[in-house]
């Protein structure tokens, strides 16, 4: 990796606030790489299953997207510990069929996707987004993966279970939904008197009648045992 990258990425980042943290890191890296906003999901046992950091509500519902359907850059960046590039996700459909119409919806074009790794370790995926379909330099990849590198410390700083959970083969495509949503769904059917696949239906339906990532809808579920 080019050092003087890996100095600059760390000198913006520690300018960025008192104390460098995950979200002001993604912040800084997509100001210096001139994304329109960026978004960080960190992995346990081979899955998506956490969002680390969010630029904007724009960043959230996308990266919400993948941690839902368990597609897209940042599932393949992690998967394949390499950089994923694509210039205009308009065009991308074949390969992610879920999650490209949801990320153009937001206003999405092109992407670059960096995992975060440490050593051997592999803990998740920077995901840089433009509005326009106009590709990331060479430059700009190689000072993105510098910039990963310095948040894949941050992130372990901050969710330090991530160096103790398990390690398993990552496969890329769709997973279902997380563990959270099922739980969420499972408190709506109970308390409604749903099936499994009404009680989801609605919890998605009211997810997206809201404009709210589906995960965060599953969240308050749980914690207050109703949906409203």
């Amino acid at each position: 990796m080019n050092q003087d990258h890996h100095a600059a990425a760390w000198q913006r980042v520690s300018a960025a606030t008192g104390s460098p943290t995950l979200a002001a890191g993604c912040r800084a890296c997509a100001d210096d790489l001139e994304a329109d906003f960026a978004g960080v999901n960190l992995v346990t046992a081979g899955e998506l299953r956490l969002m680390g950091a969010a630029t904007d509500e724009r960043a959230r519902l996308v990266e919400d997207a993948q941690l839902v359907t368990g597609e897209g850059p940042c599932t393949d960046a992690f998967a394949r510990r390499a950089p994923v590039l694509v210039q205009d996700l308009h065009h991308a459909a074949d390969r992610w069929p879920v999650f490209a119409p949801s990320a153009c919806e937001q206003g999405a074009r092109s992407v670059l996707a960096l995992p975060l790794a440490i050593g051997t370790l592999t803990i998740g995926a920077l995901d840089l987004y433009r509005c326009v379909p106009i590709r990331f330099t060479p430059v700009q990849r190689e000072r993105g993966e510098a910039y990963a590198r310095v948040l894949a410390v941050l992130a372990l700083y901050e969710h330090p279970h991530l160096l103790a959970a398990p390690t398993r083969p990552a496969k890329p495509g769709p997973h279902g939904y997380p563990p959270t949503v099922h739980m969420a769904a499972g408190v709506i059917a109970a308390k409604y008197g749903l099936s499994a696949d009404d009680a989801l239906a609605r919890l998605r339906a009211h997810s997206f009648r809201h404009n709210q990532p589906l995960l965060r809808t599953a969240e308050h579920v749980i914690d207050h045992q109703r949906l409203d």
